[in-house]
């Protein structure tokens, strides 16, 4: 069973709990991306098991009329098995999306699953004529390269600092030349993009030059924010702009939950208060 403190990161364990949570923040004019979590598997049951609630999960959203997509991981759908089994997986899970006319982001790992992750986007996103979108991490030195070539494509891109810890040969590894890196990009995508740009992000400054980039140029754009992290300013951002919660999901909650506190100073805070129940 999911521990209390961790509910303000994951929304709960079940399909139904995640949903239920996508209904609540959708009164509140957020809307949901869920997140199955699972990710480097190197057995097939695992990954045909998640590619399937997955589906499942696109024909619940659209029964239940939510404004909520999904996001999916390659290691999760089979990369760590082969290019192959990931790109028929995703397949299936696009074909699923297709039918309900649902959205599919695909998530970024690290960067040895760069490559196989862009191309497989790539083809599905130009065969779909959009309804799908893939994360970019500005901490990586090839994002300028990768922000270029979807630049007439359909979709959207997520622009994210980056989480994994990348080697310095392929990545910048200074939090403030990362900032100016995304500053650069995203600055780039607004000039150069007619739409589809998200901005992934809970920094202030960065979600502050969207705004300031819209005002300039007219693109059109939305935020996304994790769960669990500067919610009211979710709220109040949604007043305004379109906004996505990323809201992970399942029963590999703990592993997650540890990431999210240990990030930010403040998570640490909160979880050890509601351990120590003050």
């Amino acid at each position: 069973m999911i521990l209390p403190i961790a509910d303000r990161f994951v929304a709960g364990e079940s399909p139904a709990t995640a949903l239920d949570h996508a209904r609540r923040w959708n009164a509140k004019d957020v809307k949901v991306i869920l997140n199955l979590l699972g990710e480097h598997y190197d057995d097939a049951e695992d990954v045909a098991a998640d590619t399937e609630e997955y589906r499942t999960l696109l024909s619940d959203i659209a029964s239940a009329g939510l404004d909520a997509c999904i996001s999916v991981k390659p290691s999760q759908i089979g990369l760590d098995l082969g290019t192959e089994v990931f790109e028929e997986n995703l397949a299936s899970i696009v074909e699923a999306a297709d039918e309900e006319g649902e959205f599919v982001w695909v998530d970024m790992e690290d960067h040895t699953t760069t490559d196989a992750t862009l191309d497989a986007f790539e083809r599905f996103v130009t065969d779909r004529g959009g309804g799908m979108g893939v994360c970019l991490q500005a901490n990586l030195r090839r994002t300028k390269g990768d922000v270029e070539r979807f630049a007439d494509l359909p979709g959207k891109i997520r622009l994210v600092k980056g989480a994994y810890d990348e080697p310095e040969s392929v990545a910048y590894t200074e939090k403030e030349r990362v900032n100016t890196a995304y500053r650069e990009l995203l600055t780039t995508m607004f000039e150069t993009y007619e739409g589809g740009i998200a901005i992934g992000s809970h920094d202030p400054a960065m979600v502050d030059l969207g705004r300031d980039l819209h005002e300039q140029w007219g693109t059109p754009f939305e935020v996304q924010m994790l769960m669990g992290v500067r919610e009211d300013a979710q709220v109040e951002l949604a007043r305004e702009y379109e906004v996505w919660q990323y809201t992970p999901y399942g029963s590999r909650w703990a592993s997650y939950f540890y990431r999210r506190v240990m990030e930010r100073k403040g998570n640490a805070l909160f979880a050890a208060r509601a351990i120590i129940g003050r």
